[in-house]
């Protein structure tokens, strides 16, 4: 593992995702720090920033500095800062938002590189979020399969009734979420523009059917590529402290928040990054 001059580092699991030790990014970051932060994120995949309380226009200023931050579509955010989406579940209510295996808004088409989450307020126990390294899934495959997926484009869909519901109650005012669907088309494989890398790109919140086949067709082998993606080998899982900050990249990770916390609140920020 490389020394960084900036911070030090721990791993969060032998696959994916580390912790980024002795920073404080109240005040944003410096050209050295942010070089640093780009390595280990290229490296590690998923980081995570513990003890950070930062306000939401210190979020959005660390956000400003990894790239160029986007509205997430269909939900609305923050009064004075729409960049921030709230992401809430209340005591009362069973299903969280994204509660499934998934890489964010794959049904765009051009996806986001990257997602921030600061955790507010947490449930006394639950609510971590797993993570899975798709570099790993895909290079775990076998030769055969391989030469199968990398010739395959997945129809991708916002509309997949699990994860429709789930953000049903969060669209923005004077939208319901059955009559919005958002669709696009993606390699199953795809590469990574900064380090080159194969990804499994198909996940079961949003992956609908293989273009060149028909739902029913294409069901054996995303299924299969569903299960093999999570396999423990490739996943780590973060539980959550109040104020801490993950940053995770959209292009080879996938994530999955546990519900497993009904009857308390809990309230996460969220920002985009292009």
């Amino acid at each position: 593992m490389p020394d960084y001059c900036s911070f030090s580092i721990d791993p969060l699991s032998n696959s994916i995702g580390a912790f980024i030790r002795g920073l404080d990014l109240r005040e944003g970051v410096n050209g050295d720090a942010l070089v640093d932060i780009r390595s280990a994120w290229s490296r590690h995949l998923v980081l995570i920033f513990e003890g950070q309380e930062l306000t939401p226009a210190q979020q959005l200023n660390f956000a400003r500095q990894l790239g160029r931050v986007i509205r997430y579509p269909m939900v609305q955010g923050l009064p004075d800062y729409p960049e921030i989406i709230p992401v809430v579940k209340l005591p009362h209510e069973t299903r969280n938002f994204g509660g499934v295996w998934h890489s964010d808004t794959t049904y765009l088409p051009d996806p986001p590189s990257a997602t921030l989450l600061l955790a507010r307020e947490l449930p006394p126990s639950g609510g971590d979020t797993q993570f899975a390294n798709m570099y790993l899934a895909y290079d775990a495959l076998s030769d055969q399969t391989k030469q199968v997926v990398n010739k395959l484009t997945v129809i991708q869909s916002s509309a997949k009734p699990r994860v429709a519901k789930g953000r049903s109650e969060k669209v923005q005012i004077g939208a319901r979420a059955g009559d919005i669907e958002l669709t696009a088309e993606h390699p199953v494989v795809r590469i990574h523009p900064v380090t080159g890398k194969r990804a499994l790109y198909v996940n079961p919140a949003h992956s609908v059917r293989f273009k060149t086949m028909t739902s029913v067709e294409s069901e054996p082998l995303l299924n299969l590529l569903f299960q093999h993606q999570i396999n423990p080998a490739f996943t780590g899982s973060y539980r959550w402290k109040k104020g801490a900050m993950v940053l995770w990249d959209n292009r080879c990770v996938q994530h999955h928040p546990l519900n497993d916390y009904h009857g308390y609140k809990r309230v996460m920020h969220r920002i985009t990054i292009a």
